[in-house]
């Protein structure tokens, strides 16, 4: 069995430049950040700043170079001036040395460097940095993107805020600070299923005429309250029970906080490694680089090229990964006449025939917030069942409706997510047909909102929650990535078979469904770092 030495981790994809050494441990770190004199980010700057440091950072930290046994660097996603200084001189130093050279995924490093620091198992991850909002978990050898945003990521947008401010670079912890004096207002709250955007947000807290701590209280508030919601439904829909928490957004005190609740009220256990690996860092890129080359997994100098754009579901995970005993059974739960059942939001009771949707406050949010929510989505829940029914789309019907609980029919069978079928799919894609059609979305279209009805075999519509009327193709185009997300999450070796059913159903039942299916993919492809 062959022995690794030491690891040289290259990390620079945005404004920190750092380099680490690791073996059985972390032996050394160091960073050089840039930091830009007025506004954000410049690539071109950066990449310059990192070019210019480069070897100086590298000599205080190489003493011994025959003891390095491998080179590993942030191949992606990034800034691509930034990534292609970084890769350029990880080629020269491992062509140097006669070592092989590793290319690691960025935001698998956060998530390995977190899992190490910790010593979380199979956890759910927010990972929550400047250009990226990610809620991922491991399934099936690979990092599954379970949501994420649709536009711009949580770092970069309180940076957006701050720079309206005139805080310096990064805004981050200053809004923390002069969040603690505020009180709250409120501010629009997009959770669209699993994904979430913010740019609405941003600019509605920069645009608020309140005095500038309310407005940090707020957008602090409603932003992670988005984050910790979306991962609490990942954590349901995907049976886990850790949470752990990576990326520079991380180190927010408020953020641990609400995510420590929100794990305390479901039983779970909460992560977060220390200050120095949360952060972009080469510890990451250094021990993610172990991992690989213990397995096998190295990268031929000719076939080294950046990838802005890289995902972390791209990245077949050949390490080994302890995964929880009940990978296989959250997948395809078996189904058991139960007295209730409990989601993310809401708690459902069934007796004699009836479904007794309550929804449940959360601590984690403030109270004002909580509130709104709670009234608001059961509101509108039983306004568009009422108006999907009457669009011909299969959905319980309503017998009795409160400020917080929806009583209505209890249908009898088996979720989608316990019998992926081709013809299921199908069901499920002429249904959702016919909901765009009566205008309709329904937000949180997954494998766990759709029943397969025993008496007729009909797929029924569940779980309005985030649903909302609106015309627009990008909203169908959400609906739909969003249940293509779970397909992909849960059953990553059927799913494209499975997309191709439900589509053959959705264009049989709407008129626009080639528009939409075409906005789908564009969603798809859209690069997170922004």
């Amino acid at each position: 069995m062959p022995v690794f030495g030491q690891i040289l981790g290259l990390e620079g994809t945005a404004w920190n430049l750092s380099a680490a050494l690791f073996d059985s441990d972390l032996i050394a770190l160091v960073s050089k950040p840039y930091r830009p004199v007025q506004g954000g980010i410049h690539p071109r700057e950066a990449a310059q700043h990192h070019a210019s440091a480069m070897r100086d950072l590298i000599a205080s930290l190489v003493k011994e170079p025959e003891k390095i046994t491998g080179v590993a660097f942030s191949q992606g996603p990034g800034l691509g001036p930034c990534l292609r200084t970084v890769a350029t001189a990880a080629r020269s130093i491992a062509l140097a040395l006669d070592v092989p050279l590793i290319g690691v995924n960025h935001c698998v490093a956060h998530v390995e460097i977190g899992r190490f620091a910790t010593g979380c198992l199979d956890p759910v991850v927010l990972y929550a940095s400047g250009a990226n909002t990610q809620i991922i978990g491991y399934l099936n050898g690979r990092y599954r993107i379970f949501g994420e945003t649709l536009d711009i990521g949580i770092g970069n947008a309180l940076d957006k805020f701050a720079r309206a401010k005139a805080f310096p670079h990064p805004g981050g912890p200053l809004i923390e600070t002069r969040a603690k004096d505020g009180h709250y207002i409120e501010l629009p709250y997009t959770v669209k299923g699993m994904d979430l955007a913010f740019s609405g947000l941003i600019s509605a807290a920069k645009d608020a005429r309140v005095p500038l701590p309310d407005a940090c209280y707020s957008l602090q508030e409603t932003a992670f309250a988005m984050c910790v919601e979306v991962t609490e439904r990942a954590m349901s829909l995907a049976g886990k029970s850790e949470v752990l928490l990576v990326g520079g957004v991380g180190a927010n005190r408020r953020l641990q906080e609400m995510l420590r609740i929100m794990c305390e009220e479901r039983g779970a256990r909460f992560f977060v490694p220390e200050q120095r690996y949360l952060g972009d860092n080469g510890a990451m890129i250094a021990y993610t680089g172990k991992l690989m080359l213990e397995s096998g997994v190295t990268l031929p100098v000719e076939r080294s090229q950046i990838n802005p754009s890289f995902r972390s579901d791209e990245v077949e995970v050949t390490w080994g990964h302890n995964v929880s005993s009940q990978e296989s059974a959250h997948r395809h739960p078996a189904r058991k006449k139960i007295e209730h059942k409990q989601g993310a939001e809401a708690i459902v009771t069934f007796r004699e025939g009836k479904a007794e949707k309550h929804r449940l406050s959360k601590r984690y949010r403030v109270p004002e917030l909580d509130r709104r929510l709670i009234s608001e989505r059961t509101r509108a829940e039983a306004k568009l069942i009422a108006l999907s029914r009457k669009g011909g789309v299969p959905t319980p019907f309503i017998i009795d409706i409160t400020g917080d609980t929806i009583v209505m029919e209890q249908v009898a069978g088996p979720l989608l997510a316990q019998c992926l079928t081709g013809p299921n799919l199908r069901k499920t894609g002429r249904m959702t047909g016919d909901l765009h059609a009566a205008g309709i979305v329904h937000g949180d279209l997954t494998t766990s909102n759709v029943i397969i009805r025993s008496d007729d075999n009909r797929a029924v519509l569940i779980d309005f929650g985030l649903a909302q009327v609106t015309q627009e193709i990008e909203q169908r185009g959400v609906d739909i990535h969003v249940l293509f997300q779970t397909l992909e999450s849960t059953d990553p070796d059927r799913a494209g078979d499975l997309r191709g059913s439900f589509i053959r159903g959705y264009c049989e039942t709407f008129g626009g469904a080639r528009e939409v299916i075409a906005r789908e993919h564009e969603i798809e492809l859209r690069g997170r770092y922004l």
